[in-house]
């Protein structure tokens, strides 16, 4: 077995392919801008953890010190405007730091894509692939179509995209011609690769066994949901800037990560050959239809067991940026709503309510409120309420909460949600609990850190707002924890 470093482990893919690679008996060391975000992951004990940047060369010297195969996983693509460049640079250090170090392969996965102009995200993806490959380290790259998987960017504009919308007026794209992956036979690939001979090096296509429109992939995707199929009306007029900020309002895709996708989309993403098949063997069981694909990305949901989501790569905050647990004086003005309310239910069933809130169970006040928020955050280019959960009864560190991160759990005593809406500063909701001795206490606290004069008006012109929303919310949240204490006292 090898010893295996892989970038992007916080990542949709990443975050799957490491416990695979432990699976198969590989030493797996990983790379993350904070050690703390690898907390809650399942398999984070079981690797070693590098703390760092993929821009930081002494990181990532650090990273591939001692490993036989890297895996780049990693992209910028929704983090910033100019991720071409980022990425690029990324991508220089890594290579040095590989052919420093002596690595014996790198494994890079890229995408589909035809050859002649290409988009924005398709070129820097290009590019990557052309850097590590000139290095001196033979590199094989996976070249993937949309990944269909629950949780993934991909499936979840498809899903969301034919859920919403029973018309749909569509750019011309919807009739290009895609090859879809299931995440299971991506994987596949992936761990397989890191067993090949060094001699086996070059680009690959991967893709599953049949080729569709993406009109098609919505109208399957209705079939496997149980749902009427779409009427999808293709325009001449409708420009990929403008269909990408329609995904960003329908979809939880933010404008950021949707502008890059939908320009990817104005090309057939096809297999060109099947060469892969003579390196890598296909799944026993064969490759994953379409329809089959989506049917357990469903199942997933249904059974609430999704691993990782494609908001999962998304970086903790800057550690520049304030938190909650500053002192006032720390140099930044302070904004803060505190509740408490004391309850004669148990502090785990408190906890219970508490660990719940968001997606389909919403936040116990005024849910047309929130959800006009999230709208009005929608047409700015924000996240909104549509990213729900990834579990709708537990939660762990760095996942998403429709507009919310959670940046600390503690079991039993404390969430601490950070928001990712778009406004005038930063703000954080910190829920926790504590024991007394008639049952708990509950505190809410929303903490606001406002950027200039517009931060102070937007503070002040929602106060009367927070007044019913946060009042309401604590005693809804106590009185559903009575509840649970009731049922179970009933039984």
């Amino acid at each position: 077995m090898s010893v295996i470093a892989v970038t992007g482990a916080t990542g949709y893919i990443g975050g799957r392919l490491v416990p695979v690679l432990l699976e198969q008996g590989h030493d797996v060391r990983v790379l993350t801008r904070r050690k703390n975000a690898l907390r809650d992951v399942p398999w984070s004990k079981n690797v070693h953890i590098v703390a760092g940047d993929l821009a930081d060369p002494q990181a990532v010297q650090e990273l591939c010190s001692g490993a036989e195969v890297l895996y780049y996983l990693a992209h910028s693509m929704g983090s910033t405007k100019d991720f071409g460049p980022v990425e690029e640079r990324c991508a220089q250090v890594l290579a040095a730091a590989a052919q420093t170090e002596g690595l014996q392969r790198l494994i890079y996965l890229s995408g589909l894509h035809p050859d002649g102009e290409l988009s924005t995200h398709l070129t820097s993806r290009v590019k990557v692939g052309e850097i590590l490959e000139s290095s001196a380290i033979p590199t094989l790259t996976l070249q993937a179509g949309l990944i269909i998987g629950s949780g993934s960017a991909s499936f979840e504009m498809v899903r969301h995209l034919t859920d919403v919308l029973p018309v749909m007026p569509a750019p011309r794209w919807v009739l290009n011609r895609v090859q879809p992956i299931a995440v299971r036979d991506a994987l596949h690939y992936l761990s397989a690769a890191a067993s090949l001979p060094p001699e086996v090096s070059g680009r690959f296509d991967i893709g599953g066994p049949e080729a569709h429109s993406y009109a098609e992939l919505m109208r399957r995707y209705a079939d496997a949901a149980g749902i009427r199929r779409p009427k999808i009306l293709p325009l001449p007029v409708l420009t990929p800037w403008l269909a990408a900020q329609w995904v960003n309002l329908v979809t939880p895709i933010p404008r950021s990560l949707a502008v890059p996708l939908v320009e990817s989309l104005q090309h057939d993403c096809v297999m060109r050959n099947h060469d892969i098949d003579a390196v890598i063997a296909r799944p026993a069981n064969g490759l994953t239809g379409y329809l089959r694909a989506v049917e357990l990305a469903l199942a997933k949901m249904r059974d609430d067991t999704v691993e990782t989501t494609w908001v999962t790569a998304h970086a903790l905050e800057s550690p520049a940026d304030p938190l909650p647990t500053d002192p006032q004086w720390a140099g930044h003005t302070v904004f803060t709503d505190v509740r408490e309310r004391d309850t004669q239910a148990r502090p785990d069933s408190v906890f219970k309510v508490i660990q719940g809130i968001g997606g389909e169970t919403g936040y116990y006040s005024l849910p047309g409120a929130w959800a006009l928020r999230g709208i009005m955050d929608k047409l700015v280019g924000g996240v909104g309420l549509r990213r729900g959960r990834r579990s709708r009864e537990s939660l762990a560190l760095g996942d998403a909460v429709d507009w919310w991160r959670v940046e600390e759990i503690v079991p039993g005593q404390l969430l601490r949600l950070r928001a990712e809406m778009r406004a005038p500063g930063r703000a954080w909701l910190e829920l926790s609990v504590a024991p007394t001795e008639s049952g708990s206490r509950y505190t809410q606290r929303a903490v606001f850190f406002p950027h200039g004069i517009a931060g102070r008006l937007y503070w002040l012109a929602i106060l009367p707002f927070h007044g019913r929303i946060f009042s309401s919310m604590s005693k809804r949240i106590t009185k559903a924890a009575e509840d649970i204490e009731g049922k179970h006292q009933g039984r």
